[in-house]
């Protein structure tokens, strides 16, 4: 029986998909559920498994087509078997054991687990893939990438024979951006051409928070698993602030004001494409363990390749942390259809002044950017100081005041 396989049904926010590395050829045998064929959107490399165990029949679109949601890309004969491979000559099985050790090599030791896959099952030698993992890493699309355009690392400054400066040479590369860094461009001046857009500055004292961790950190750790982080503490923050300042949660449709009576907050992750916004979903009924174990297996998948589309789906506030990278200050651009985003910073031991007495206290600098066509300045600024006075007093929190 002739099963077809087809493009995954894709949100309304992703209008198409290009088609980046076939795993199997016609002919071979598949398992169900086993991996066919990655398709490469502007936020997430998708995996299409076999829909049941049988031979690929027929491939229907190249690597590097375009395809759109259930456009058929494959044909599989169910139950069918495939035909066994004819002996390979002494001489033809030389020549390809180089190739079948990449997988062992020592640079394919850091690969995650399907980025061994797609390394193996292609025989890419990953010591000719360039690398923009962190810490020199080969990823998962760095893969994807390398088989779809062939082009090799380039070799190490150390290998290449030193060559003389050119007196007054102005190198210039140019390359084409990825499917991501094109739709972070298009959704960044999206949010700056229909948004009227305005940004509001506090300050938040986080001794009280940072004493909270050094307290019961290692009581958390133990009895969760997890590390006690401060993006717990601003989630549920927020969450409390959003409860009282339901303006800021909401969302512009047409003439339209949506309401949301929920709390996704959109995380701001850093990957090696480029910042991706997973969402804590109901993180208004969250623990603070909930939310450390959420953020930190979004985290892994980030690095590993393995956001999924609905991981990335909805969100009605954003949380992004500069801070991470070492900003002091900085204004944080909206993320459309959402109306507000927060924005946390680096945590600097400053002077202020507490009961007339000039003290050092961990301070962190926040500000709230918004869509000033729903959201009055009053509102964001009560909303920033609500969080605030959440955070310096965390019992408060705790308590859902």
């Amino acid at each position: 029986m002739s099963i077809e396989v087809k493009v995954p049904v894709l949100p309304e926010s992703v209008s198409d998909a290009t088609i980046a590395t076939w795993h199997k050829k016609p002919g071979d045998a598949v398992k169900r559920d086993e991996n066919l064929v990655d398709l490469e959107t502007d936020k997430v490399v998708l995996e299409v498994p076999a829909p049941a165990d049988g031979v690929l029949k027929e491939i229907r679109q190249d690597t590097g087509a375009t395809v759109t949601s259930q456009q058929l890309l494959a044909i599989i004969e169910a139950g069918a078997v495939a035909a066994a491979p004819a002996p390979k000559a002494p001489e033809a099985a030389k020549a390809e054991a180089p190739k079948a050790a990449v997988a062992t090599s020592a640079k394919a030791a850091d690969l995650s687990p399907a980025g061994q896959r797609v390394a193996t099952e292609n025989t890419i030698d990953v010591n000719e893939v360039s690398a923009t993992g962190r810490d020199g890493r080969v990823t998962k699309e760095d893969l994807v990438n390398f088989m779809r355009t062939g082009t090799p690392a380039a070799a190490p400054a150390a290998a290449a024979p030193a060559a003389k400066p050119t007196p007054g040479a102005r190198p210039e590369e140019r390359v084409p951006m990825t499917r991501m860094r094109a739709k972070i461009a298009e959704r960044l001046m999206q949010s700056k051409n229909s948004i009227a857009m305005l940004t509001s500055f506090n300050e938040i004292n986080l001794a009280k928070v940072a004493a909270m961790r050094k307290q019961l950190g290692e009581q958390f750790e133990k009895a969760n698993g997890i590390k006690l982080g401060y993006m717990s503490f601003f989630v549920k923050a927020a969450c409390e602030a959003l409860k009282r300042y339901p303006i800021v949660n909401a969302s512009v449709d047409g003439n339209d004001v949506i309401y949301h009576g929920y709390q996704d907050i959109s995380v701001a992750v850093s990957t090696d494409k480029g910042l991706v916004t997973p969402v804590l979903r109901d993180a208004q009924a969250m623990g603070f363990a909930d939310i450390e174990k959420a953020i930190a297996n979004y985290a892994k998948k980030a690095r590993e390749g393995g956001l999924t589309l609905d991981d990335l789906a909805g969100g009605t506030f954003t949380i992004t942390n500069g801070g991470t990278f070492g900003s002091l200050f900085s204004t944080p651009i909206v993320n459309p259809p959402q109306s507000a985003i927060l924005g946390m910073h680096t945590i600097k031991d400053r002077a202020i002044v507490e009961n007339g007495q000039v003290v050092a206290a961990p301070m962190m600098y926040v500000a709230i950017s918004y869509d000033h066509r729903i959201i009055d300045g009053k509102d964001a600024v009560l909303f920033l100081v609500d969080i605030k006075n959440q955070l310096e007093n965390p019992q408060r929190m705790l308590l859902g005041m």
